[in-house]
């Protein structure tokens, strides 16, 4: 049935996402509370139908996303590739190039699933993909073949430093999807993000410090319906001397930026602030 659907066009496709807004926001109301109180929180400012229009416009981006997801069951490499541009792949090449593996970090801004393909089909070198596995074993293993269509390998994210470490000698990309709210390690980078506390990951910073890998950030832009850009931002070379936790704080004010930029597209149903600031002994 997912592939029958997945080789309908795109455009009826996206008639379908239509249908599927109107009834999450009018009927079902999909995750209203969370969406409404977390776009208030870092919107203080803005009028009641500004916000709305913010969660309006986000719950349209999401459903596009979910069918263009279900398109890439079936969707061709070629029409993947003119569907997300890569701006300026000379940026994660320049160290590729070089014999040098890096890490990429991104968001859940845009399409992040496709992405991923882009990135995969794109850049010339093996992708890894840290991941979170499922419970249920049957979307797993949907979830692995859809994800690693195109080339990317997935490897648990528990497992990703070691894993680098027995394939060290292959030069390649590893992604990682860090902007998620940190509830299941104690180790935490506490800093501002959207006018909020916030929890990061350190995840990704440990794992290029102990392996001197550059980091660079994948931020993502709608260009329009089914149309994306992506361009890559140095964050840290692999050498420079900084002090701890200051990859990731790079990480969070460009995602910040690009979330400002374009807060429909961003994940506001996932609850980003459940975790909450300790009084003492936070970084």
């Amino acid at each position: 049935m997912i592939k029958f659907f997945s080789r309908l066009p795109l455009r009826a496709l996206y008639v379908f996402a239509s249908f599927l807004y109107l009834l999450a926001f009018y009927v079902v109301r999909h995750r209203h509370r969370v969406i409404r109180e977390q776009i208030e929180k870092v919107f203080p400012a803005s009028s009641p139908a500004e916000r709305e229009l913010i969660h309006k416009r986000y719950l349209k981006n999401f459903c596009d996303v979910l069918v263009e997801v279900l398109k890439s069951v079936s969707i061709r490499a070629d029409d993947l590739c003119a569907r997300v541009r890569i701006v300026n792949l000379e940026v994660p090449r320049s160290y590729l190039d070089a014999g040098q593996s890096i890490i990429f970090v991104t968001s859940h801004l845009c399409n992040w699933e496709w992405l991923l393909h882009g990135v995969a089909l794109q850049l010339g070198y093996p992708v890894d993909a840290a991941y979170k596995p499922l419970r249920d074993q049957w979307a797993e293993q949907l979830m692995l073949k859809v994800r690693s269509r195109f080339g990317a390998r997935l490897v648990p994210a528990k497992e990703l430093l070691t894993d680098f470490m027995k394939r060290r000698g292959v030069v390649r990309a590893v992604g990682m999807n860090a902007d998620q709210a940190p509830v299941s390690t104690d180790k935490r980078y506490w800093t501002q993000f959207l006018g909020q506390d916030t929890a990061f990951y350190i995840g990704a910073e440990q794992i290029a410090r102990a392996m001197r890998l550059p980091v660079v950030y994948a931020g993502m832009r709608r260009v329009r319906r089914g149309y994306y850009e992506v361009e890559f931002k140095p964050l840290w070379d692999g050498r420079e001397a900084t002090l701890p936790h200051t990859v990731t704080e790079r990480y969070a004010r460009a995602c910040e930026i690009d979330v400002l930029k374009s807060p429909a597209d961003w994940l506001w149903s996932y609850r980003r602030w459940r975790l909450k600031k300790p009084l003492y002994g936070a970084d």
